[in-house]
């Protein structure tokens, strides 16, 4: 088998997009489980924009991930992780998962950055990465991120609850958590000040 690259996509993998949206909908097909619906614009537009990963096996597509933010870029969500079923049980999940939070932790590192899954893996990765399990009610409030919901085989479930439950699990990280000590805000305000004055 050939080296497996796990990369930043770019225009260059646009090619990739329905062989991913049918490889998406393949799974949830198999687990029997919820998933948004995305479209080839929207995805296409993912990789352009440089919030997608993409892992490829010479020019045969292995894997893939993307990125959003919400709520003014004050959260992001890592999304639609999938790995092509002959390239799983290698760890490329994981190598993913970890080059797509990198890339959330580096173009917005004060976001908090969450994701929802039903996948016992996918919260095993987001756990190890310094997610917490939260309520829903912790997720970004933006009615756009939450229409993303409404082609879900679960969706009924998230309106019956008001969105507070789903079938799905909600996992957030906060960057201010991971923050070595929190510093009152007192403290931060006379810092600010400070630095202000000069």
């Amino acid at each position: 088998m050939e080296e497996i690259k796990v990369m930043v996509a770019d225009a260059s993998h646009e090619k990739y997009v329905d062989t991913i949206l049918k490889t998406i909908a393949d799974a949830a097909k198999v687990r029997g489980t919820g998933i948004a619906k995305r479209t080839h614009e929207y995805l296409a537009t993912k990789i352009k924009e440089a919030k997608a990963v993409i892992a490829l096996s010479g020019d045969r597509f292995a894997g893939f991930s993307y990125i959003e933010t919400w709520g003014n870029k004050t959260y992001v969500t890592t999304s639609g992780l999938i790995v092509h079923p002959a390239f799983r049980h290698l760890g490329l999940a994981k190598r993913i998962k970890d080059l797509t939070f990198t890339l959330a932790r580096t173009r917005w590192p004060h976001a908090k950055i969450f994701s929802l899954t039903s996948g016992a893996a996918v919260m095993t990765m987001n756990t190890q990465l310094g997610y917490q399990p939260v309520t829903f009610a912790d997720l970004t409030d933006d009615e756009a991120f939450w229409r993303g919901c409404e082609g879900c085989i679960n969706v009924d479930v998230l309106k019956r609850t008001g969105r507070k439950y789903c079938i799905c699990t909600a996992m957030l990280y906060d960057p201010e958590e991971h923050l070595p000590a929190k510093l009152p805000a007192d403290v931060l305000e006379r810092i600010h000040k400070i630095d202000h004055s000069k």
